[in-house]
This record gives C-alpha cells, structure tokens and sequence, in this order.
C-alpha cells in the first residue's frame, strides 16, 4: 500500500522544531522574501554559524524550518508589498526566540529592534496564514484575512489565537484519565481527537504502550490507562530535553505498487514519505536515513519532496528552453542588482571613514580610553559596563560607544546613526584606510561582475538560438496542436503541463492599460503624476481621451497608433474601441469605488486637452483644460475582468471583459463587492492558479499584487459564474 507524502508537519514536530530554533537567537535580519501567496523565506545571520535562511510555508505544503543557502530559490523579481512590510520592519532585527503556541500547529517568532517588537505567527493548519503583528499583537498586514465567528485576523485588529485545547504534553494524570472517560470510541481514536495528538503519533502511543489501537474505551482498564499515560511522559520529555534521533523515511516505489514484505529490500526508487524527530515503530517496516538534526532532516526531507513533485515527464523530449532562458534572464537581474549592490556597499565604506575624520576628535578619545583601560588590565566587560555608565552621563567621548567584542578586540560606535566596527589597538586613520580599503576591494569587483553579465549574455543568446534551430527542424506530426483558419496553433494551455515562460516588458505597462478587441491600446494614470504625464508626453494627434465626470478618474487616452508608428488624426478608431475605453474609464474611477455600477463618461480629440489655463483658470497636477464639445457616453456600465494571456506573452491581463476576452485563456470578473483590492486579487490568484495543470506557471507571472495591478480602487468581489 502506497504511503502518501507527508505535506505538513504535525504539531509533535512543532515541539521538536521550537527547542532547535531557539539556538539561532541573536540571528540579525538581513533580508524577507516572498514567493507567490504563501512562502516566505527570511535571510539572517547568525554570528557563530554565519549565513541563515528561514523558510516559512503555509499552502499545499505546510512547513518551518532552516534551508543552506545554496538550496534557496532564486529571490523573484520585484518583491511585493507583504515582503517590502517585512523588510521595512525586520531589517537589522534580531531573532529573540520562537514558541509554539500551546499544542497547536502554530509558531510565533518573535524579533527585537530598538523601533519595537515584531511578531511572525505562522499558522501550518487549514488554509495556513502568516500574520505579521507589533508587540501588543495589532496585525500590520497578514498573507491571507480570517473572519470566522470563533476568530479574526485582519490587518488593523488584535490578532486572536484559535480557542485553548488539551496540550497532552503537559496534561495531568487526572486530567487524562477524564479526557478519555469522556469519549464514546476506541483508543486510537481518542488521543488523536481529544488528546490533539493526530493519527499517526495516536498510533505510536499505542504501539509504544502495547495497547491495542482498536481498543474500545469502554474496555480500557487503569493498566491500558496508565501504559498509554507513561508514554507520553516519555515522549513529553524527550521533546523537553531535545532527546531526538530524526529520521527521514523512504518508500520502495515497487514495493509499494507490487505489495512486497516489510522487509524494505525492493528494487525500485525510493521516495520520501515521512520526517519525524525520533524514530516510529509506526515506521520501523521503511527504510530510514538519520540525521543529526531535526532542521537537517526536515531540509533533506522537503528538498528531496519538491525534486520529486517536480521530476519531468520523461517522455517529454524537447528541452524547456523557454525555463533556460527565464532562469539566464533572472540571472542577468541578479547579476545586475549585484553591481548595485556593490556600489551601494562601497559607498557606504567610503561614507564610515568620512564619519571617522568628521568626528575625529570623540573618535579618538573614545579609542584612547579603551586601549588605555586595556594595558591597565582592566576586562572587556568592565570597559563597556564603564562606558554605558559614561554614555548616561552625557560624557561626550562615550556617546557614540555601541558595544565591544572581547573575542575580535573590537568596539561597535555609532556616528550619525552609522554602526561602525573599529580595531581597538589601531588609531581613527589606521581604521579609516581599512575601510578605504575595502571600499575599493568592493568596487573592484564590480569589473569582474561586469564580464560575468556579458558571458550570462552570451549563454543566453546561445541558449536562443538552440531554441530557434529545433523549431526550424521541427515539423507538424500527429501530436503537434491543431491549427485555426489564420494558422495560429490552438492550445489547451489549461491541460499543459508545462507552460512555458514567455516575457516582454512594455512602456505602457506601468500606467493602467488594456488592448481593446480591435487592437487599439487604451492606457490611464494610475495617479496625479502619471495623468500629467500621459497628457504631456504621451498625447498625440489622432488620439481621443476620455474622462468620467465623476471626480478622482484617470486620464484615459485610446492611442491611434503604436508607438513604432507615426501619428495621424486621419485613423477612425471604431465604436466598439470607445465603449471599451469608457468602460476602461468609467470602472477605474470613484465610480467603483462608490460602489455604483455605472457613470458618465465623456470623449474629446487629443487637441482638444491642454494643459495651459486660460487668465483666471487653475489647474491642479493631473489635471488639464478641454477646449470645444465634448461627445457624452452616458450610463456606461463598470465592468472588469483578470485574466491570463498565454500567447504571444505570458502575462496577467485585465480590463474590460469583452477586451481581453479574446486574448487570455482564461478570465475571471470582478464587480464592485465589499473585499479589499488585496483581498479580491489573492482569491483571484488562488482561483487562477487552480485552473492550470501546471500550478507554477501561474505563480511564475501572476502573483497577487501583479493582478491587483488590474483590479479597481476600492473594493470588488468575484462575479459568479
């Protein structure tokens, strides 16, 4: 009988993960990330172990635990508004320790800053969720809202903990005995529910106990009782005192199928199926492999779990060039963000030993008193303890003092909010070449990151022009996609189960925008700044531009050509463009936001808009002046819809339904609803995601700030089907 993976950790592994955890505190907060709607990966440093990464998943899969740092995903590209929150409140933290609350499958870490406290609780049952709360538990922000009559958690209330259960870890012996007394089914059954222990650790116990599983309750005399009770001390107290043997668990894939003995000798692969902290006699008949660690294991365990899920179908043949390419491609950004990143790091050098001189005098002082403290004999603790006392009189040498590393012989001052590490024995211009030095050393390695970008460059173009010889050698066969009347091929995109990655970042797609159905490009500001600068730049003869007479509406223009085009006011754009575009305009304004689902729109020629005032006439940013008549487009219904495209690019689309209709493969309508545009676009995202075979193409170009892009101001909900 086949075992099915193991996808969550059970609350037993909480137990076990938090007394490993709490080792890392100290850890420093360098970096957050977060991968699609429900994986989040925290960067640290660790001072005795160096370089740390959290990894923190609440979907399908439902995880904590640490990852090497050569194991970690590639950071996606722009990091959305949860992860830049996290980054703003986290950066320079220090990790103060986890705790599991009570029995139940949720972590709560917490890290320290001198601006406040920062909670992380991590919730790995049900639909999971990560809330992000201040330390009087307020939710600044959390991956997914929960309003259930027993709880709340949404951004702005109290974060509230599901109600207490029985912690059997800690239960009295009385307490257990009524526990059981109070079920009316077997044994099993019971420590798993009203014990809170699960099926699997409920079967341990017995097995451990010599109790037979099955037994009823109402069979069970004080021995059966008191054998299953001493068991779980025993097991209380081996997470207590971090007594653990992990094992990772594999499955013979052949024995499994063909039904083999207990022996685990098949010949086939194996596969991961469990990772527990100590080793199951539920598990003895599988192979196992043990760790040191707990975090090692589960590392092992969900590395191996995801290759596995994501093992290609052999009787694929093609190479994915397009994944090659996306991967080449994220490189480049990688490596380009890298000679930022040394810039930035080598100017901050240069700026540290400026401070030295700036502030030469204190500086000095501050290093004369201690080494002269030191050839006294006195220790480093005694030093800093002199210091701190210094720094509260208000002496002035002292002021900048942070701490001393008696282990390195350094002190950590602060000079106009600057933390800077000195050597204690060299003087301010001994330490100030020392961070020239590196200043220099940085910038330097900016020219060997250059030639990396242009042998990236190279391997990409490459990679492209294998791509184009194995279309060019490709012809059409039975499996190949049907074709329609215009020799397009048509696909089920859905049903693929590899959707490749196709990318064009365009000029526009930064403002609102959509191409209507007859393939005239509608854009508006999103904003005062963008309005003003779609009239003033991007304006052109033989465009029109529409506006509600609703206030607080973008600027909306239908471009007569494309931008590679010269323009003209003698192209007739057509009716079904400029019902588009008033829909555009209309859905994208206070309209919407109001909650009512129609307003007037009206439309003027590009030379009709200026943005000079007439004597008298003031003009407000985003604002401008309509000259003649305007052509009124009344009660023009809202109306959106979110969807993915597929060919040529793959990327979200959203607009007017009728325009995108066409050109995604699939699409999901919105109207003006009561969710938050946050909310909506995550309920989005998981619906979308859900439609595809291949879950991870969604999650590749669609996360929900990327949809939330094409969603209205204000609040939505879905239109059912």
């Amino acid at each position: 009988m086949t075992i099915e993976p193991k996808q969550e950790l059970t609350s037993v592994d909480l137990a076990a993960l938090e007394g490993e955890l709490a080792a890392y505190e100290g850890a420093k907060v360098d970096k957050a990330y977060l991968y699609g709607d429900d994986l989040v990966r925290l960067k640290m440093r660790d001072f005795d172990r160096g370089r740390l990464e959290l990894i923190l998943e609440v979907g399908d899969v439902k995880r904590a635990h640490t990852l090497s740092p050569e194991r970690v995903p590639d950071a996606p590209g722009r990091p959305p508004q949860f992860a830049m929150m996290l980054r703003n409140r986290l950066s320079g933290a220090d990790f103060a320790g986890v705790e599991q609350f009570e029995f139940d499958r949720i972590l709560e870490f917490t890290f320290e800053r001198e601006d406040g406290t920062t909670r992380i609780i991590v919730e790995l049952f049900g639909q999971g969720n990560v809330a992000v709360t201040n330390g009087e538990y307020e939710v600044i922000d959390c991956l997914r809202t929960v309003r259930l009559k027993s709880r709340t958690v949404v951004p702005g209330s109290r974060y509230e903990f599901p109600d207490s259960r029985t912690n059997p870890l800690t239960v009295s012996r009385e307490a257990f005995d009524h526990q059981m007394n109070d079920s009316d089914t077997d044994v099993v059954r019971t420590l798993a529910t009203q014990l809170n222990f699960g099926g699997l650790y409920a079967e341990e116990l017995c097995a451990r106990a010599g109790v037979e599983k099955t037994l009823d309750i109402a069979e069970a005399d004080e021995g059966a009782y008191g054998d299953l009770y001493e068991s779980i001390e025993r097991l209380a107290l081996d997470l207590r005192t971090a007594n653990l043997e992990p094992r990772v668990y594999l499955e013979d894939e052949d024995e499994a199928e063909n039904g083999a003995g207990d022996d685990g000798t098949g010949s086939g692969s194996n596969r991961v199926v469990d990772v527990t902290p100590f080793p199951l006699e539920e598990r003895a008949h599988l192979r196992s492999e043990p760790h040191d660690t707990f975090l090692e294991a589960l590392e092992a365990y969900f590395v191996r779990l995801d290759l596995e899920a994501d093992e290609p179908d052999p009787r694929s043949q093609r190479p994915d060039f397009e994944e090659q390419i996306a991967k080449h491609e994220r490189i480049i950004d990688q490596q380009e963000g890298a000679i930022e990143g040394f810039d930035e790091q080598a100017d901050a050098e240069r700026e540290k030993a400026e401070l030295l001189y700036a502030h030469y005098g204190t500086v000095d002082d501050l290093l004369s008193t201690i080494q002269s403290a030191r050839a006294d004999g006195v220790p480093w603790g005694e030093i800093a303890g002199r210091l701190d006392e210094a720094k509260d009189q208000g002496m002035e040498p002292a002021q900048p003092f942070v701490d001393v590393n008696s282990r390195e012989a350094t002190v950590t001052i602060r000079l106009e909010g600057q933390p800077i590490t000195l050597a204690v024995e060299d003087g301010v211009e001994k330490n100030a070449d020392r961070l020239y030095t590196e200043a220099k050393r940085i910038a330097e390695k900016k020219a060997g990151a250059l030639a990396a970008i242009e042998d990236t460059r190279e391997e990409l173009e490459a990679i492209k022009a294998r791509r184009d010889a194995w279309n060019a050698d490709d012809d059409t066969g039975e499996d190949k996609a049907s074709e329609d009347d215009d020799g397009r091929q048509e696909r089920n995109w859905l049903a693929e189960s590899s959707v490749p990655v196709r990318k064009d970042e365009q000029w526009y797609e930064r403002f609102r925008w959509v191409e209507t159905s007859d393939d005239f490009l509608v854009i508006g500001g999103r904003n005062a700044d963008q309005n003003e600068e779609l009239v003033k730049k991007y304006l052109e003869p033989g465009d029109r531009v529409l506006h509600t007479q609703a206030h607080g509406g973008p600027v909306t223009v239908i471009k007569a050509t494309a931008p590679s085009e010269a323009s003209s006011a003698d192209i007739e754009i057509p009716e079904s463009t400029i019902e588009e575009a008033a829909q555009f305009a209309v859905s994208y304004s206070s309209v919407w936001k109001d909650g009512r689902y129609a307003g007037d729109v009206y439309i003027v020629d590009a030379d009709q808009v200026t943005k000079t005032p007439e004597s008298g006439e003031y003009l407000e940013k985003g604002g401008f002046a309509v000259r003649g008549e305007r052509t009124y487009l009344d009660d023009t219904p809202v109306g959106v819809a979110v969807g993915i495209q597929c060919e040529p690019y793959t990327r979200v689309i959203g607009g007017p339904p009728t325009a995108i209709a066409d050109r995604a493969v699939t699409t999901i309508e919105v109207e003006p609803g009561r969710y938050a545009q946050a909310d909506a676009a995550k309920r989005i995202y998981r619906d979308l995601r859900s439609r595809f075979t291949d879950e991870s193409f969604v999650r590749k170009i669609a996360s929900p700030d990327q949809i939330a892009h094409f969603l209205p101001p204000g609040g939505s909900r879905i239109v059912e089907d």
